[in-house]
């Protein structure tokens, strides 16, 4: 195989290899929570792949975020510039539920007998007022190393604006103390706003040693079986980075593995002619869903790891991606009122569904799908696992039908009905509450139950067309085989935007950009041809908080563009917020640098080979079997079609099924399939033609 890339999810592992001739390979196995490696091993060995001829293993992982919500990470001690140690645990004054009386802000990584302090004082300009007490910081590392810690985490005051403080402290820390993980806050992002840096320093120090272990457990075993080639790992920005940086930054996996399924989905517009899409990939234990406009992914500027009322802030561009805990694996329960409730517990790999057949005996939403027909007990994993009905059907009586007095279809249909409302709450998140119509996009329905449940979304919502593209359940892993070597940098300066600080900003970006250069080398080594180099401005009106990324022309920031970058911000600040200012002063808070360099592109064809010649009509389905659609209905005996049969140009009427080895596309009556050139199947939705 010339590409491999495999993605670990809650559940399920996805291996999907391009070959030298462009085809497809595929491989889904059970993720092995107690060692993650060997998931992907086993997923190698199903797909026989020979690693010697492999150039490229691109890997995701929610190791990281599984690390910080577990708060299985390392002892980790923080260093902070003395009198400022509480910042970390004060955090915002924020308070996103008002009216919650048991309300508490997220619980610090580093309890406060290991937050430590040192004397020092770097002002916001830059210069130093109080030098570094070097002797103090001895003694203080003496008593970490004492304490049993595993991993530092630098975070001082200004360090943003002058990083000489941090730096000796990590040169005593590397003299001292070799052997422990060192995290210094400006290395990670170079920002103001100490609270978000401190968390992301923090973030960064406490996954890095687990991380570090995977990672170096993961290359020796590749590397065993003949593997000789570049791993790269994918970052949460959608890019991918080498191993080297990843072990050093281990905070930008922490969205690594959904976010390749949004990148695949981006890149699926442009070839379908439909530049609005809402990517929807629902796999064994969470949902998630993004948004692309214009081919473009949504990035934001930060994120919360455990959500925004409790979670950790990290500071770093990540892909906008809304996740709600409704999985194939989310446990279905009746609480103390008798209400039904789904997840977000997840019976995970182990001991998985009951009908998995591994001793799970609690019911989930893919039982419930296997009860109503809409899963094939036959032919999940392309008949590599077969399902067990009967223990799917006892678990939704003795959990579910029983305590609520319902009937065993009227239960299941409970099951996914709540599921499908908890999903459209969160496509809703990232449309309607961003000010989207959802109506005006296409939902692409991936993962390996998101095919089931798009449908029924999108009739929810009124969206009128869903995309289910080739190899949906190994879509994630298969996006990574689309995505760029990329790396954003920052630096924040605060000054007003005018002509007589044109030349300080384009210094800036000039050093940022050399810095971006010299880490895309330290990934993929000498580019073969030219990346893409983007510069942008972080501009507001003086007396606003928050900034508005502003491109900065391609000839570069200098005194006759500077007013086309004023007039920008105005154009865009309209756009967003609904007017603009242009007599006011503008002020810039700090600037940013986008390097991409394209590495590896897939084929959208299932076989990799030309696509197959179009053909007209209906196809003929493959068996016929008892399906539960609608609340209330009995069982329509309906057509279910094999994927792998079907060709460009056919169409189906809904009701139907079209399966396939790791997924199942669910069509209501009145909806019309039509494959399209490419092999994705499009779907009108009925209500909507």
């Amino acid at each position: 195989m010339k590409h491999i890339a495999a993605d670990i999810g809650g559940t399920f592992t996805d291996i999907t290899a391009i070959d030298e001739h462009g085809a497809f390979h595929t491989a889904k196995t059970l993720t092995t929570p107690d060692d993650h490696a060997e998931g992907v091993l086993n997923g190698l060995a199903e797909l026989d792949a020979r690693l010697q001829d492999t150039e490229l293993f691109l890997h995701g992982s929610t190791i990281a975020i599984n690390t910080v919500l577990q708060r299985a990470g390392a002892r980790t001690a923080l260093i902070t510039t003395e009198g400022f140690r509480d910042v970390y645990e004060i955090g915002r004054g924020n308070r996103s539920e008002p009216y919650n009386l048991f309300f508490g802000k997220p619980v610090p990584l580093v309890p406060r007998h290991l937050r430590r302090e040192v004397r020092e004082r770097v002002l916001v300009d830059g210069s130093v007022r109080t030098p570094l007490d070097t002797e103090a910081a001895r003694a203080l590392i003496a008593e970490l190393k004492a304490a049993g810690v595993e991993s530092v985490a630098v975070c001082l005051l200004h360090s943003y604006a002058n990083p000489e403080h941090e730096l000796a402290l990590g040169r005593l820390i590397e003299e001292l103390w070799p052997e422990v993980y060192l995290t210094l806050s400006h290395q990670i992002m170079r920002e103001y706003r100490e609270y978000e840096r401190t968390s992301t320093a923090v973030l960064n120090a406490y996954v890095g040693p687990v991380v570090s272990r995977y990672l170096d457990s993961l290359s020796e075993r590749l590397a065993a079986r003949g593997f000789t080639g570049r791993l790269l790992i994918m970052q949460s920005n959608g890019g991918i980075m080498s191993v080297g940086t990843a072990r050093r930054s281990p905070v930008r996996m922490m969205e690594s593995g959904p976010v390749a399924g949004v990148i695949g989905a981006a890149a699926l517009a442009g070839g379908l002619g439909l530049p609005r899409l809402i990517p929807f990939d629902m796999g064994g234990t969470t949902a998630k869903t993004s948004l692309v406009k214009n081919g473009e992914v949504d990035i934001s500027p930060g994120y919360f790891i455990g959500g925004y009322a409790t979670g950790h802030p990290m500071t770093l561009p990540v892909v906008n991606i809304v996740e709600v805990g409704s999985g194939g694996g989310s446990i279905a329960w009746v609480d103390a009122a008798g209400a039904l409730k789904v997840g977000p517990r997840s019976a995970g790999a182990s001991p998985g569904p009951a009908c998995y057949g591994l001793g799970g005996d609690r019911p989930t939403v893919s039982d419930a799908n296997l009860v109503l027909g809409r899963l094939g007990a036959r032919r999940f994993l392309g008949g590599g696992m077969r399902l067990d009905r009967a223990a799917a059907e006892a678990a939704i009586v003795k959990h579910v039908g029983t305590p609520l007095g319902l009937d065993l279809y009227a239960a299941a249909l409970g099951i996914v009905t709540i599921a499908d409302a908890q999903m459209s709450l969160a496509v809703r998140a990232v449309s309607v509450e961003k000010g989207e119509d959802p109506r005006e996009f296409a939902l692409v329905a991936t993962g390996g139950a998101g095919p089931l449940h798009a449908v029924s979304i999108a009739r929810e919502l009124n969206i009128g067309t869903v995309v289910v593209p080739v190899l949906p359940g190994q879509f994630s892993a298969k996006g990574m085989l689309s995505c760029d070597v990329r790396h954003d940098l920052t630096r924040t300066l605060l000054a007003p935007l005018e002509e007589a600080t044109v030349e300080q900003y384009a210094g800036i970006l000039k050093s940022l950009g050399a810095q971006a250069w010299e880490q895309l080398r330290a990934d993929i080594g000498e580019p073969t041809q030219a990346p893409e180099v983007r510069h942008l401005l972080e501009l507001r009106y003086r007396g606003q908080e928050f900034t508005i990324s502003v491109p900065v022309p391609e000839e570069g920031l200098t005194v006759g563009t500077y007013g086309t970058v004023r007039a920008d911000f105005d154009t865009l600040h309209d756009q967003l917020y609904g007017h603009k200012a242009p007599g006011e002063p503008v002020e810039a808070v700090g600037a940013r640098t986008v390097i991409t360099m394209p590495l590896a592109a897939g084929v959208t064809t299932a076989s990799g080979a030309a696509p197959a010649p179009a053909a007209a009509g209906e196809p003929e389905p493959g068996e016929r079997r008892p399906v539960v659609l609608n609340t209330g209905a009995e069982p329509v005996d309906c057509p279910v079609y094999d994927r792998e049969s079907l060709l460009p140009g056919q169409r189906i009427t809904g009701p139907a099924v079209v399966q396939e080895a790791t997924s199942s596309v669910v069509c209501y009556a009145g909806d019309v399939l039509t494959v399209a050139a490419d092999e994705s199947l499009v779907i009108s939705v009925g209500s909507l033609v």
